[in-house]
């Protein structure tokens, strides 16, 4: 098959799609397609695919295949402390807020290989709030929990880490909430203590509960609008009064159908609150 030919592979790749769902029941009808395409092309020149159908036998037939496939097409790019800002506002306004609730629940949907969770745990132990948070890291690959679980990251990450750590308002020693091993750093288990990991595809599952914060940074831009609104009104209905959504830099409620139900706490960094 000539991937060149972009009418024949959209085609192609959209009852892949529907072939996905009815096996596997994960919905990507909902995901921008252009970024879609991209990264089932990248899969294929990866792999040395060189037909639709050939991939098609690959994932139906091999369920570590198709993991590798679903972590290609969901994976987004993640790093600790991302925008430093951001975790600067939170720090200074949102968390003196949440420390007046005896007990704190924070949803971090899409949470990858859990960059951004451990640099939300950091924050809150800093912050004396860790102890008395329950966290909940989903996402729709499992693969990537377990990553996120296990806490390792690259060591040559950490210098832009730490910089980043900094930025944000941070208090301690960056690297006394690591080891260091053979090119590699895990990070303090006690951070994750009160995390809940498990599946979850915002395309498709329900509210499970009612949270204080919820973080979503950086996953909207990859739906189109019917799926964002449909994720948007999942966040709605999960959140308490008063509590707190954020979403990337390039993301926003502006146009949504909630949006008259929330107020902005800090427009650059992306972070709303709920008031009706």
């Amino acid at each position: 098959m000539r991937f060149d030919d972009g009418a024949l592979f959209e085609q192609d790749v959209e009852a892949l799609i529907q072939e996905i769902h009815t096996q596997y029941g994960y919905d990507f009808g909902g995901y921008a397609r252009a970024s879609v395409y991209r990264r089932v092309k990248r899969f294929l020149a990866n792999k040395s695919i060189s037909s639709m159908g050939e991939l098609r036998k690959a994932l139906f037939s091999d369920s570590y295949f198709f993991e590798n496939f679903l972590q290609e097409i969901t994976v987004n790019v993640t790093e600790m402390f991302r925008d430093p800002s951001f975790f600067l506002s939170l720090r200074t306004n949102v968390l003196p807020i949440l420390s007046t609730y005896p007990y704190i629940k924070i949803w971090d949907a899409g949470c990858s290989t859990g960059e951004e969770l451990f640099s939300l745990a950091i924050l809150l132990k800093e912050e004396g709030l860790l102890d008395r948070t329950k966290i909940y890291a989903t996402d729709i690959n499992q693969k990537v929990l377990k990553q996120a679980k296990e806490g390792i990251f690259s060591a040559s990450s950490m210098p832009a880490y730490t910089s980043g750590y900094y930025a944000s308002g941070g208090k301690q020693e960056f690297s006394g909430y690591y080891s260091s091993n053979y090119g590699s750093v895990k990070f303090d288990a006690s951070l994750i203590k009160n995390v809940v990991f498990y599946p979850h595809n915002l395309a498709s599952d329900s509210s499970f509960n009612e949270f204080h914060l919820i973080l979503c940074r950086n996953v909207l831009i990859y739906f189109n609008r019917e799926l964002q609104e449909r994720v948007f009104g999942l966040f709605d209905e999960s959140l308490v009064r008063l509590g707190y959504l954020a979403l990337g830099k390039k993301e926003t409620l502006a146009m949504s159908e909630i949006n008259n139900k929330y107020g902005l706490v800090d427009k650059s960094n992306r972070i709303y609150r709920k008031t009706g």
